[in-house]
């Protein structure tokens, strides 16, 4: 025979605390598949400081990603005024007042850095707590989730519904919140492609059908993943699709503070009225409420994102039992087993700022400042020298050694400029431009200007006899405001 663990049916995940249960087929009968249908979660309706707090985070940063794209910000004539704009266009990224150039990708690359270190720190703090308030698949899901309640009830009439035959009235309300999922994820597309192009204007564009088509197959691709992924999949997303859980664990240790369950107060469970029962009454309130259908008595789970709920549901059944709060509650390791001596646990601090929470918030603040620092000294020009290699240098018909190289200059600010171009050199070499009798030339407002320069060195001259020598290419605004330069290097005969 057989034995096989399958996973239990709906009834059991609504009702049955035990969420397995073991199947039996003998050899001439068909196995059955150790994979079953995703069971649907409905979680509960609850009140308490962390559904409000989730609350505020879900309007603040709703309100942040939709609003954002309309923000203006004055840049002067020549610059779009739109105060957060990836324009890929122009291959430039403003934010406010800052201004990022292709080649400046290291900003970027720096915020990812701090981005990663920042979810270091606060998960080695405090858990999950970005995947149970701020994650954009957490606050989505939650959003979903309240109008499923304002469309078809609270928990108990959304069971019905979901168990109840297809008939007018769940055609009706399905419909309904169908209808309202598709018309969120239809902001949440058009919101994003708004942050890529002005904003006003491409809505115009697209009512009126005017957009280009990668505007509204973009939308059309976001619309989709937003209503699968905060109607459809919500939980699955977390456990099965996001990489986060399975890292979570590198990052944690014994004094990290963290949803828990007082075992040692809530056991055994049982009625309040039995001798010998713990507080915990076995109402299943901290499982009915949970977004991810675990039991937290169960102990810490991959799927646990942290998000509080439990905690107010069981506190609220506390106060109605009238015994103490947080029989669930954010708990470090060692102060769970301080408890159970009888101990008074460690302050907060304590748990907050340790060796592992330093040393991320230092590397976290280090790369801060160092992009903070590169920020305020880059120039508003720049160049970047390439020799021309083939070949690498001509002799002319007097005996002149040439190299030519290839200039970009970028005039990052907003109206046209004039730049100066020099050579400085230990030896005597003289610098020609291509096209223009000095060395001017004009560069238009937020472009790049590629200019052809060549250096020349006299006949029998140190530098035209010499293998190579170190050049250094000055390029300078006419105002003076701004100077900056380019090491290379000289080719010579070699002799």
């Amino acid at each position: 025979m057989h034995v096989k663990v399958a996973a239990a049916p709906a009834a059991d995940r609504w009702g049955d605390p035990n969420p397995w249960s073991l199947s039996v087929s003998s050899p001439d009968t068909e196995p059955q598949s150790l994979y079953a249908a995703r069971e649907p979660i409905f979680p509960r309706r609850v009140k308490g400081s962390f559904r409000t707090m989730k609350w505020w985070i879900m309007a603040v940063t709703l309100g942040i990603y939709y609003l954002t794209p309309w923000l203006r910000w004055d840049r002067g004539p020549n610059l779009p005024d739109q105060a957060v704009l990836i324009d890929m266009a122009n291959r430039r990224f403003f934010f406010f007042m800052i201004e990022i150039w292709p080649h400046e990708f290291y900003f970027v690359a720096g915020l990812l850095i701090m981005a990663g270190l920042g979810l270091f720190l606060f998960t080695s703090a405090a858990g999950r707590v970005w995947c149970g308030y701020a994650c954009p698949q957490t606050v989505w899901t939650d959003l979903f989730i309240l109008v499923e309640r304002w469309v078809e009830g609270d928990r108990n009439a959304r069971i019905r519904l979901h168990r109840q035959r297809w008939d007018g009235e769940k055609i009706r309300k399905r419909l309904a919140k169908w209808a309202i999922w598709f018309l969120i994820g239809l902001a949440t597309g058009g919101a994003w492609i708004f942050y890529f192009t002005d904003a006003p204007t491409l809505a115009v564009d697209l009512v009126t059908g005017q957009a280009h088509p990668i505007a509204y197959t973009t939308m059309l691709i976001l619309t989709a993943t937003t209503f699968a992924f905060g109607g459809f999949a919500r939980e699955q997303m977390c456990i099965y699709a996001c990489p986060w859980p399975r890292i979570q664990a590198a990052m944690m240790d014994e004094d990290t503070i963290t949803i828990a369950y007082r075992e040692w107060r809530g056991e055994p469970r049982g009625k309040q009225d039995v001798a010998g029962n713990g507080d915990c009454i076995d109402c299943k309130a901290c499982v009915n409420v949970c977004p991810m259908g675990i039991d937290i008595r169960n102990g810490q789970q991959l799927a646990c994102i942290t998000c509080g709920l439990c905690i107010d549901a069981c506190n609220d059944m506390m106060d109605k039992i009238g015994k103490p709060r947080d029989l669930i509650g954010y708990l470090a390791l060692t102060d769970e087993v301080r408890e159970r001596e009888g101990k008074a646990p460690k302050s907060v601090w304590s748990h907050v700022f340790r060796l592992r929470t330093v040393i991320y918030t230092v590397l976290w603040g280090g790369v801060g400042i160092a992009l903070v620092v590169a920020l305020f000294l880059r120039s508003d020009i720049d160049v970047n020298v390439t020799p021309v290699r083939n070949p690498t240098f001509v002799t002319l018909s007097d005996g002149t050694i040439r190299n030519t190289y290839d200039l970009r200059l970028r005039n990052k600010t907003g109206d046209d400029a004039w730049f100066s171009i020099s050579a400085t050199s230990e030896a005597g070499l003289v610098l020609k431009l291509e096209g223009t009798p000095d060395a001017l030339v004009r560069v238009p407002a937020n472009e790049t200007l590629q200019q052809r320069v060549y250096v020349e060195a006299a006949p029998g001259s140190q530098a035209a006899l010499a293998d190579r020598t170190e050049l250094r290419l000055w390029v300078a605004d006419t105002e003076g405001k701004d100077r900056v330069h380019h090491d290379t290097v000289f080719n010579g005969k070699g002799e």
